[in-house]
C-alpha cells in the first residue's frame, strides 16, 4: 500500500485555532445564567450554545482540512460532512441539556465533558470518511491518543466553565475547550495516512474544496457574528459626562439629617405559573422539593416552579423556620400535621391529600423528630 505525502496550509491551521476559540467563548457565554432566565429562554440559549460549540467543532475540522495539501484532486462527499455537523451539535446539545435540566453533580460535569469528547471524535471520524478520490488510514496509537485526548481535556474544560460560571472560568474553560477541539484533530491526523482511491463511492453527492469553502465560510460568518453578539453582554455600560459642560462651582455640603433605619423587605420567594413570574410568600410554603437544577414550591394546592437550586433554597428558607428532612426536600414545620418514624425512616405527612410525604433521611431523623415535637 503507497501512501501520499502530505502537509498542511499553515494560515489555515492558524485560522482553525481561532475558531476554536471564538466557538468555544460563544458557545460557554451563551450558558451564562441560565438559572435567572425562564424555561424557553434556557431552552433557546441551550439550542444556540449547542449549535456554536457543535458547529464551532465542524467549522475547526474543515478549515484544517481545507488546508490538507495532497498530491492528487480529492473531493467531500455532501451528506456524509452534513451528518458529521449534525452528530457534533447533536451530541454537544445532549450533554448541556444534562448540565442545565438535571442535577449538576461532579460525577454529572464529568459525564457532560466525556459526552463532548466522544462527540468531536465522532465528528471527526465521520468527517473524514466523506473524503473522496483518497482514503485515510488510522493508525492504533492515533486512534487510542485522540481518544484518550479528546476525552479527558473536554472533562477539564467542562470542570473549569462549570466548576464556578464566573467571566474568568467561562475564559479559562474556552482555552481548555479550543486546546481539546484542535489537539485531538491534529493527532488524529498526525496518525492518519492517505491512500489514492480512484473510485467514487458516491453515497451522497460530490463537492470540490471550492464548494466546501464557501460553508465553512458561511459557518464562521455566523459563528464569529454570534460571537461578537455575545462579546457584547460582557460590556458594562457606565455613564459619560458632558465634557462640555461648564464646572460647577463647589459649595459647602449641607449636614445630612439623620437617616431611619433601613427597613429589610420580607422575603419573597421567585416562582412561574403559566409561564407568568409571581412572588409567594414563605408561610404560604408547604414544602419545598428539588427538580434538577431547580425547585417546586408546594403552596396550598398550587405547585410552582421555581428558578432557585435546592441549595439556595436552603439558604434563604432556613432563617424563616423551614426545616431540611432530605436533601432534596425542606418543609414548613408549621404545615405538618403528623410524623412517623419506622426503624430508620421517617415521614413528614400534611393535613391536605394533595401534598405528597415528605421523606426524612436517617442522618436527620432526630433533629426533625426534636424539631417537630417542639
Amino acid at each position: 500500500m503507497e501512501f501520499l505525502e502530505s502537509d498542511h496550509n499553515t494560515f489555515l491551521v492558524f485560522m482553525s485555532c481561532i475558531v476554536a476559540l471564538v466557538a468555544g467563548f460563544t458557545g460557554l457565554s451563551l450558558t451564562r445564567d441560565l438559572s435567572k432566565k425562564p424555561l424557553f429562554q434556557r431552552q433557546v440559549s441551550i439550542a444556540l450554545a449547542s449549535v456554536a460549540l457543535g458547529g464551532g467543532i465542524w467549522s475547526m475540522h474543515f478549515v484544517a482540512m481545507l488546508g490538507l495539501q495532497l498530491p492528487i484532486l480529492f473531493y467531500y462527499d455532501a451528506a456524509i460532512t452534513l451528518m458529521s455537523a449534525l452528530t457534533a451539535i447533536l451530541i454537544v446539545g445532549a450533554a448541556l441539556v444534562m448540565l442545565h435540566f438535571l442535577e449538576r453533580t461532579p460525577l454529572l460535569i464529568s459525564l457532560a465533558g466525556g459526552v463532548v469528547g466522544v462527540g468531536i471524535l465522532g465528528m471527526h471520524y465521520i468527517g473524514m470518511a466523506g473524503l473522496e478520490m483518497c482514503r485515510a488510514s488510522y493508525t492504533l496509537s492515533g486512534l487510542l491518543t485522540s481518544s484518550v485526548v479528546a476525552i479527558g481535556l473536554c472533562i477539564l474544560a467542562f470542570w473549569v466553565a462549570y466548576g464556578g460560571r464566573t467571566n474568568r472560568n467561562i475564559v479559562i474553560g474556552t482555552v481548555c475547550f479550543a486546546f481539546a477541539v484542535v489537539s485531538v484533530h491534529f493527532l488524529a491526523m498526525a496518525g492518519t495516512n492517505f491512500v489514492a482511491e480512484p473510485n467514487l463511492t458516491e453515497f451522497g453527492p460530490t463537492m470540490s474544496n471550492e464548494v466546501l469553502a464557501l460553508g465553512v465560510v458561511f459557518s464562521s460568518f455566523v459563528l464569529f457574528g454570534t460571537f461578537l453578539w455575545v462579546s457584547v453582554t460582557y460590556l458594562v455600560a457606565r455613564p459619560v459626562g458632558d465634557v462640555t459642560s461648564p464646572p460647577v462651582p463647589e459649595t459647602p455640603a449641607p449636614t445630612p439629617a439623620p437617616r431611619p433605619a433601613p427597613v429589610t423587605p420580607a422575603l419573597q420567594i421567585p416562582c412561574e405559573r403559566d409561564g407568568a413570574k409571581v412572588f409567594i410568600s414563605p408561610e404560604d410554603v408547604s414544602l419545598v422539593r428539588a427538580d434538577g437544577h431547580y425547585t417546586q414550591m408546594y403552596a396550598g394546592k398550587d405547585r410552582l416552579f421555581c428558578v432557585w437550586p435546592i441549595t439556595e433554597a436552603t439558604k434563604r428558607l432556613r432563617p424563616a423556620g423551614f426545616l431540611q428532612t432530605h436533601r432534596s426536600y425542606l418543609v414548613n414545620p408549621s404545615k405538618v400535621s403528623r410524623f412517623e418514624r419506622a426503624k430508620d425512616k421517617g415521614l413528614c405527612i400534611f393535613e391536605s391529600e394533595e401534598l405528597p410525604s415528605v421523606p426524612v433521611s436517617r442522618s436527620k431523623l432526630k433533629t426533625i423528630q426534636a424539631a417537630l415535637s417542639v
